[in-house]
């Protein structure tokens, strides 16, 4: 009898999440589809969690992840009792927060800028020409950044010299690299965002817009009024998912654009970078492993608030 009921059991957990037989053979296809994927993701995202281990041990490349001393918290300690840790994690949190609201404000301008000459010639043109600095390596824009930048011989400087304001050397000015570094993301990203939203735009039902027109609305008041409100879940998801990768920084971004120099650490160092030099620098793989183990707690933790507040002020907005 209890054999009975765990099999019935099975079945209603296997049923709940593949479906009835009957919809597991009509989604035989898709599901077939999937699979490469599903086994990609299960040797490059779940095997590899064994290696979490390695936060919680004093490695040795002898004796393996095994093998190697267990030490428990004692490199969470130890990253924590400097100000590194601190350092970090604001560094991170702060420019990506700042990413994500500069990121969103200027690709849902420039999506509806877009969606107004949709039709014209130009559109292709605009499109492209936005979209291809997200091809661009962070190592070849760090030399044109370079060239912009430096305090001998650099454009930006002749300019002001030009205007008689005396040239800053950039690269020991730490207090203007977020501002820097903004704009460089933004350049790089933009264009990618501005075409996923006016992917949104034009689902938007086209009547809604004639019904506008023939009530006498403005075009921004069909944008403050249908397209805003229209796009504001794809809004939502798209920031919950940043969210997400909140404490995941761009490395090439961070780490190629400043150079790695040691005074932008204030406000270029994050926890990417930290764990790189870690590894390369330090030869520390226990502390590096623990500070990859700790951005990646507290960034699920993130957005599993982040989701838990959406979902507070709308379910239908959420993303479970």
């Amino acid at each position: 009898m209890t054999m009975q009921k765990n099999v019935t059991s099975s079945n209603g957990l296997l049923t709940k999440f593949f479906g009835s037989r009957r919809d597991m053979q009509t989604n035989l296809t898709l599901l077939s589809m999937a699979l490469p994927g599903i086994v990609l993701l299960f040797i490059f995202a779940y095997l590899p969690m064994v290696g979490l281990l390695i936060a919680f041990k004093d490695y040795r490349f002898a004796d393996g992840i095994l093998g190697s001393a267990w030490v428990g918290f004692a490199n969470f300690r130890f990253l924590f009792g400097t100000d590194t840790a601190w350092r970090i994690t604001r560094n991170t949190l702060l420019m990506n927060c700042l990413f994500i609201v500069v990121n969103t404000a200027a690709s849902l301008t420039i999506a509806v800028l877009l969606n107004e000459v949709f039709k014209s010639r130009m559109t292709k043109y605009y499109q492209t020409l936005l979209f291809f600095p997200y091809f661009i390596s962070w190592v070849i824009a760090s030399y044109f950044v370079f060239a912009l930048l430096s305090a001998q011989g650099g454009i930006l400087n002749q300019w002001l010299d030009a205007l008689g304001v005396p040239p800053t050397a950039w690269y020991r000015s730490p207090q203007y690299w977020p501002a820097i570094l903004t704009l460089a993301n933004l350049w790089n990203g933009v264009g990618f965002g501005s075409i996923v939203y006016l992917a949104g735009i034009l689902g938007i039902d086209p009547m809604l817009f004639e019904a506008a027109k023939m009530d006498g609305a403005s075009k921004w008041q069909q944008v403050r009024y249908i397209t805003m409100p229209m796009l504001l879940p794809l809004v939502i998801i798209l920031t919950l998912l940043a969210i997400g990768r909140i404490f995941n920084a761009d490395f090439g971004l961070f780490y190629f654009l400043p150079r790695d120099t040691p005074m932008l650490y204030p406000t270029t160092d994050v926890i990417d970078t930290f764990v790189y030099r870690s590894l390369v620098q330090l030869g520390d793989i226990s502390m590096a492993a623990a500070a990859g183990f700790y951005q990646s707690v507290v960034g699920f933790a993130m957005v599993v608030t982040a989701n838990w507040i959406v979902r507070r002020i709308n379910a239908d907005y959420s993303l479970y």
